[in-house]
């Protein structure tokens, strides 16, 4: 059903139940996956070899591994492949059937409750999910504090958009009688807006001297807490550093704009 190939042996079969007289499963068989065939059996065949509960000289190795399976994810996928084995488990307990259906999950769910129910209408059913929704549950966490960090990055380059406009503007007014000056000398309205913009750049370049390489050394510690991040991302590096260098043009392009309309008669009253 979850589409998981056995690379070596056999599946399970009815005849491998084996109960005892209160009705409990009783294993006499395993199935186990590749990275427990070769981390126990290296370079060997895992069928034909037991395994035992329990630890101990006194353990019965009487189980026999029968199968091979491909490696696949149990717990999550943070935590990777493990070694694992599979019994055949036929117990009176209550247990996780898996279905494959091509039926959307709305109407799959109504379907096999009826089908449950005409078999037995005192077997609950509960607990439906899909896999894609499991898997959600198990990234709940990890898609929060990414959402979180993105959401936290806007409000960060929007500050710093705001306080990079702000200087600029208050550079502007600082400056006002010089640049007042040089227009009335005949400085062109363009090189009093390249005046100011190549502080803009100057501020940018320094910032970006000093942000790229904390965020490359910060690229593990987050690659290592949340799961299918990567390290080092240079799509995403290269649209990061080009953003940002758009807002800050955007943001002192506009006091840039303001200074090269600046009166010189008016600039020079300025006090």
């Amino acid at each position: 059903t979850l589409k998981t190939p056995i690379l070596e042996g056999r599946d399970f079969t009815e005849g491998d139940a084996h109960k005892d007289d209160d009705q409990n499963s009783i294993p006499s068989v395993a199935i186990v996956n590749r990275r427990f065939a070769e981390h126990f059996f290296p370079g060997k065949s895992a069928i034909g070899k037991h395994l035992g509960w329990g630890g101990g000289p006194k353990s019965k190795l009487n189980i026999e591994i029968v199968g091979v399976t491909a490696d696949s994810l149990y717990e999550g996928p943070r935590e990777g492949v493990r070694r694992q084995v599979f019994i055949p488990n036929w117990g009176k307990n209550n247990a996780v059937l898996y279905v494959r259906t091509t039926t959307p999950s709305n109407a799959a769910f109504p379907m096999l409750r009826n089908e449950v129910r005409n078999m037995d209408a005192s077997i609950p059913v509960y607990d439906l999910k899909t896999v894609e929704g499991q898997l959600d549950e198990t990234l709940l966490t990890d898609r929060l504090i990414a959402m979180l960090s993105a959401g936290f990055g806007v409000l960060a380059t929007l500050l710093a958009t705001i306080g990079l406009y702000g200087v600029m503007a208050f550079v502007v007014v600082r400056r006002r009688k010089e640049l007042g000056i040089r227009l009335a000398l005949g400085a062109q309205p363009s090189t009093v807006t390249g005046l100011v913009m190549r502080e803009v750049l100057a501020l940018l370049a320094i910032g970006l001297a000093v942000g790229v390489p904390i965020a490359l050394g910060l690229g593990r510690y987050v690659s290592a807490q949340l799961y299918g991040v990567r390290a080092h991302d240079p799509a995403i590096a290269i649209a990061t550093v080009a953003l940002l260098s758009l807002v800050s043009v955007a943001a002192g392009f506009i006091p840039a704009r303001r200074a090269s309309r600046i009166d010189p008669l008016l600039a020079l009253r300025y006090e």
